[in-house]
């Protein structure tokens, strides 16, 4: 069960709907319909309810009974306050992994305060890595936040409390915080941190795009490669095809803690420039081919439209077309349980009359419920 949100809980839903669950979306009364293009709605049922009804609320707990899983993303107390919070919904089902995501947890001074993914990265000092040398912080649009460190999080979270459902026999809460997973993506640069190979401020790090290696170039049609050519195999091979000499660039690769400072001050930019050059002097596309077969590890930096046309991509089906909307197919592949193509979201109003027959109302018990406004469709 997914109670309707925005953002990382759609995002959760979709990535366990995608893999063969069967989720129920509890949509609001005078919400959007869910006859839309939004991929992460996609592959559910839909029941609206008005939750601040008291036979709305018994509603969905009657659905909590047969449940595995309910996903919410109010802040905390709300879900409480409506009448189905933890403590009601795991007394009637004792299995019942109920999953939280919020941007602050669900604990800690911050948690009942407003905020977005922008914020919870602030927090944890990612967002500050990110952005040109000497410059401002650039938000990486909301993935890190919502979706990676949130929505992710979260189904991944709900899955091994499911795994270990399977050895207690009960159910749990899962408190899936943005900032917590942000937090996590970290771990690799603490470690390079505790070398004193890692600057804390943004585009001052090899990973940021400060060194020669690493980071994108503009094209003489003013379009743009990516190079991540970090392996000194891959280097070489990269300098080869630009033409350039790999004696000028011998001090620049690799790094150690003694050496770091004078890469980034003094050694990188220079090595930057004259990459710079050398792939100024060519279109986007020519690098592409210039750079086909190697493991140089240069790519085009394609738009949305150029990269669902990619070969590599059209091969691997990594994008699909559903109802003419072109949207990311299912991941992860599995070897043996191939999940089913995904189904757009529902155009019908409502699929709620069915579902409640379902949860086991009749048509008389339905039609009172309509009546008395307790679900909408």
């Amino acid at each position: 069960m997914e109670i309707a949100g925005i953002g990382p809980g759609p995002y959760a839903a979709m990535m366990l709907a995608d893999l063969g669950a069967e989720v129920l979306r509890i949509d609001r009364p005078g919400s959007s319909p869910s006859a839309t293009a939004d991929p992460t709605l996609r592959n559910r049922k839909v029941l609206r309810l008005d939750l601040k009804r008291l036979d709305g609320v018994e509603i969905l707990l009657r659905a909590v009974d047969r449940a595995d899983v309910l996903l919410e993303g109010f802040r905390p107390g709300v879900a409480e306050r409506l009448g189905f919070g933890p403590d009601v919904c795991l007394q009637r089902n004792s299995r019942l992994v109920f999953g939280r995501i919020t941007g602050w947890g669900q604990s800690g001074p911050l948690a009942r305060t407003a905020g977005h993914d922008i914020n919870y990265i602030a927090l944890t000092g990612l967002l500050h890595q990110v952005g040109e040398p000497g410059g401002k912080p650039v938000p990486p649009m909301n993935v890190v936040g919502d979706y990676g460190g949130g929505g992710l999080l979260l189904a991944y979270g709900v899955l091994a409390a499911l795994f270990e459902r399977q050895t207690s026999g009960l159910g749990q809460v899962v408190d899936a915080a943005m900032i917590d997973g942000a937090a996590s993506f970290m771990a690799a640069t603490f470690a390079l941190r505790e070398a004193g190979c890692w600057r804390d401020a943004p585009g001052k790090n090899f990973l940021t795009g400060a060194a020669h290696y690493y980071d994108t170039y503009e094209t003489s049609d003013s379009r743009w490669v990516a190079i991540g050519s970090i392996e000194p195999q891959f280097h070489a091979q990269m300098l080869e095809r630009l033409g350039l000499d790999p004696g000028e660039f011998a001090s620049a690769q690799g790094f150690d803690a003694d050496g770091y400072d004078r890469l980034v001050d003094e050694i990188w930019p220079v090595m930057k420039r004259r990459v710079a050059a050398a792939v100024a002097r060519h279109t986007r596309d020519e690098l592409a081919e210039l750079f086909a077969g190697t493991d140089a590890c240069v790519t085009p930096v394609l738009s949305l439209d150029e990269a669902a046309a990619h070969p590599h991509n059209r091969a691997r089906r990594t994008f699909v077309e559903i109802d003419g909307v072109t949207q990311n197919a299912p991941a992860p592949r599995f070897s043996r349980s191939v999940p089913d193509a995904p189904r757009p979201p529902s155009r019908e109003p409502s699929q709620t009359e069915a579902v409640l027959a379902e949860l086991g109302y009749d048509t008389a018990a339905i039609e009172t419920l309509r009546r008395d406004g307790a679900f909408h469709g």
